[in-house]
């Protein structure tokens, strides 16, 4: 019993701290009094808490012009550049890194090519990747606090543990703790694409709501849903595989053992083998005289009037939206955010998403539906920062600096 009333008052300390940090992190400059008032925590509370975040350096005083002319007012707001995070992205054959302080803005980055074939070649390569990292960054690396890992596939965030990849075969690989024991700070590990919707959310399209769906279109199609400003799990710890409705139950076979997925007609390979496969049959394209057919090409091609190019994008935009239609009844969400090479024809897909959307979703959920395109899908290890940021805010990555 002890121990549980132990815990609880150490989750309370935590998530008192948080609401005390965040209101001076997204509304600062602010005043002692305004966040007691706002956070309905007691001023002696306050005070002791912001005691302790001014020692840890996390916050800093500024003096701010009283309107009165009389005694200037001091104000709180977040210290932000001695604090740093290296985020990482990993990809099926490459790998980003991105050094950032604690107000998302990058100090240094580097991308490699990374070929890996088992867990082990994964998580050997992952740390040579990051040693090399921070060797060629000691300059201007000042406090480091923390990691933040993407990578496609399954993985439980809380534990750190990755369960499955598209592309190797893992075991409960527990990439957070191999980290940690490395370098003795947090680490946090997440899904691509949920990280990338939660950076939408914190820094990006969907900043101005508290629901949202990115969907993205890459090598595979995958969705984050944010419901009420959370990134939404479930359970298990993983929502949103958008790639694996089944839009063509006679269509071809995907790599989960279905048929007709999402994910086998609206992802960039698939988009480019249907456009390969219309060359070959000899429709006239302006296509037809590229050595490569790439998703950049068949995008330009199609904003320029190609028609082979046009039907096959519009094709495309209503296959990811009639997947989105389910989704959009399941969570009627405030914003759709589309992340992906195929934004690059936004004016022929974003139509054919709409017209499908509002043929098959409750007309209430899509009526004044925005959809839109990711403004950080270019910043590709963005998503493994906003992991950092909300364990910051959330006070789990804020506690364990306290407590430094």
């Amino acid at each position: 019993m002890n121990g549980g009333q132990i815990g609880n008052v150490d989750l309370v300390k935590q998530l008192n701290s948080a609401a005390v940090y965040r209101l001076i992190d997204l509304q600062g400059p602010i005043s002692r009094i305004q966040v007691a008032d706002v956070s309905q925590l007691a001023p002696a509370s306050v005070t002791k808490i912001t005691r302790q975040l001014l020692e840890r350096g996390l916050i800093k005083e500024v003096a701010q012009q009283a309107s009165t002319g009389g005694r200037r007012a001091i104000s709180l707001t977040t210290e932000a550049a001695p604090f740093h995070s290296v985020a990482v992205r990993l990809g099926r054959d490459y790998i980003e890194l991105t050094l950032y302080d604690l107000s998302g803005k990058s100090l240094a980055g580097t991308a490699h090519h990374f070929p890996y074939s088992n867990q082990q070649e994964l998580v050997d390569g992952l740390l040579e990747h990051i040693r090399q990292f921070i060797s060629a960054n000691q300059s201007v690396l000042r406090e480091l606090i923390a990691f933040g890992i993407t990578l496609p596939g399954l993985i439980d965030p809380e534990k750190g543990i990755v369960e499955y990849m598209p592309n190797i075969s893992v075991e409960s690989l527990a990439l957070a703790d191999i980290i940690t024991d490395k370098y003795g700070v947090s680490c946090f590990v997440g899904n691509d694409i949920r990280g990338l919707a939660l950076a939408e959310h914190y820094f990006g399209a969907s900043q101005d709501c508290r629901d949202s769906i990115l969907v993205s279109v890459h090598r595979g199609t995958g969705a984050g849903i944010i419901v009420n400003g959370q990134v939404f799990l479930g359970y298990n710890r993983n929502v949103g595989e958008i790639g694996h409705i089944q839009i063509d139950p006679l269509g071809d076979k995907c790599q989960c053992g279905n048929f007709g997925c999402l994910e086998t007609v609206a992802a960039d390979p698939a988009i480019i083998r249907h456009v390969k496969a219309l060359l070959n049959q000899g429709y006239p394209s302006s296509l037809q005289k590229l050595e490569d057919v790439t998703m950049p090409a068949i995008c330009e091609a199609a904003n320029q009037g190609d028609e082979l190019a046009t039907q096959a994008l519009v094709k495309v935009g209503y296959q990811l939206g009639k997947a989105l239609a389910m989704t959009i009844n399941l969570f009627n969400p405030q914003k759709i955010v589309v992340a992906g090479n195929i934004t690059l024809a936004k004016d022929i897909v974003f139509p054919a998403i709409r017209r499908c959307v509002e043929t098959q979703s409750l007309s209430t959920f899509h009526q004044s539906l925005p959809i839109v395109e990711s403004q950080l899908y270019t910043q590709p290890t963005i998503g493994a920062f906003s992991m950092i940021k909300r364990a910051m805010l959330n006070g789990v990555l804020l506690q364990r600096l306290l407590e430094d």
